[in-house]
């Protein structure tokens, strides 16, 4: 039988949680949950106490987020997966144009492409550890691309094409909370809360501008059939009552708002984005100077500054690390499967301290060291 491989107490991480999504849950925030255990939980969603968090959560975003005049900060059940179909149905009014550099924004570009009541969808696409940008197009309504790829670790920038009309719908899952960006470039900038909001799945989050709130309904009255579960106007009337169409998971609230408010306190969105920036500098820099790791996002803008993904050399099994590490209790630095690469993947959204990446790097090198 094989000895299992120690690797030293004193080169351990403080939290060993590295997971793309998801994403490690600060103690408080479960701490928020056990105290609101026997108050808010397991208590209908139309009452006071479940829309105070709700409330919470909206004031907080959009506090967070600095948002412009007339946008709105709007919820409903379901995750980024059910926010493509509700896109789909309710921003698209004819053809859509997707920027598609990884796993979740070819998704994005699927449901719009799939849609029979839409022209065909047109897609521009870059090869994974590249990024691919919108190009202005006269028959484009919607312009839609991730700002960060879960998947391969790249980020886009995030600002309108020129031009007058179309929306601008941004995927931002992953990068919400961590990645810079000016909303008043955007119509609509959703995501979930498993990934820099450090909580759990099921509800979708979106900061939406006048003119998206305009064209939903606009196609919603335009005879198109819509779900009302996956109705945008429903979702916005119920997001101002502080509410969601359906029960959501109240857990799941407590957790997100104990984060904004934890992101708030500590500074806003430029504490977190300068946190999430440290970490990722190290992580760069550590693999940049290793003759068996490369960074795969070759081009520095280009590279996460929230999830990180890197190459490591042939003669080295990136899994066997990851089994490694996961028996020391560093948990869920496996590449994205799809991926198919011999890498390792590694979140640094602002929950992560910058001295657990630290004392990450530290350990894959004594990982390597030990399996040579």
């Amino acid at each position: 039988m094989t000895t299992p491989l120690v690797i030293p107490a004193r080169l351990l991480p403080a939290d060993g949680r590295f997971g793309s999504g998801p994403s490690k849950i600060r103690r408080a925030q479960i701490d928020a949950l056990v105290e609101a255990g026997t108050t808010v939980m397991g208590t209908s969603h139309r009452q006071a106490p479940v829309k105070s968090l709700v409330r919470r959560v909206r004031e907080g975003l959009a506090e967070l987020f600095s948002l412009p005049d007339g946008y709105e900060v709007v919820l409903g059940n379901g995750g980024s997966t059910a926010f493509w179909d509700v896109a789909t149905l309710c921003l698209v009014r004819e053809k859509a144009q997707h920027a598609v550099f990884g796993e979740f924004g070819g998704k994005f570009a699927a449901a719009t492409s799939n849609a029979p009541f839409l022209a065909d969808s047109q897609i521009i696409s870059a090869t994974p550890g590249t990024i691919a940008l919108p190009q202005p197009a006269d028959d484009v309504d919607v312009y839609a691309w991730p700002q960060n790829e879960t998947s391969t670790g790249a980020m886009a920038p995030v600002r309108r094409v020129p031009g007058d009309g179309a929306l601008t719908v941004i995927d931002a899952t992953s990068g919400a909370g961590g990645l810079p960006v000016d909303v008043s470039e955007t119509d609509a900038y959703y995501f979930a809360p498993q990934k820099s909001f450090a909580s759990d799945g099921g509800l979708w989050l979106s900061v939406l501008s006048p003119a998206a709130i305009e064209r939903a309904a606009q196609i919603e009255s335009s005879g198109r059939w819509i779900p009302e579960f996956l109705s945008l106007t429903t979702a916005v009337t119920n997001s101002r009552a502080d509410q969601t169409i359906n029960t959501p998971a109240v857990a799941t609230l407590i957790m997100l708002a104990d984060q904004v408010e934890w992101m708030l306190a500590q500074g806003g969105l430029g504490w977190t984005m300068a946190r999430s920036a440290e970490s990722s500098s190290h992580l760069y820099a550590w693999a940049e100077s290793r003759d068996w790791a490369t960074p795969f996002v070759e081009t520095p803008e280009e590279r996460s500054a929230v999830v990180g993904t890197i190459d490591l050399d042939a003669a080295i099994d990136a899994t066997e690390v990851v089994r490694v590490l996961r028996e020391n209790g560093i948990v869920d630095v496996f590449p994205y499967r799809k991926l198919g690469r011999n890498q390792l993947r590694i979140a640094m959204f602002p929950a992560i301290d910058p001295d657990d990446v630290r004392a990450l790097t530290d350990c894959i090198d004594y990982v390597v060291d030990a399996l040579a």
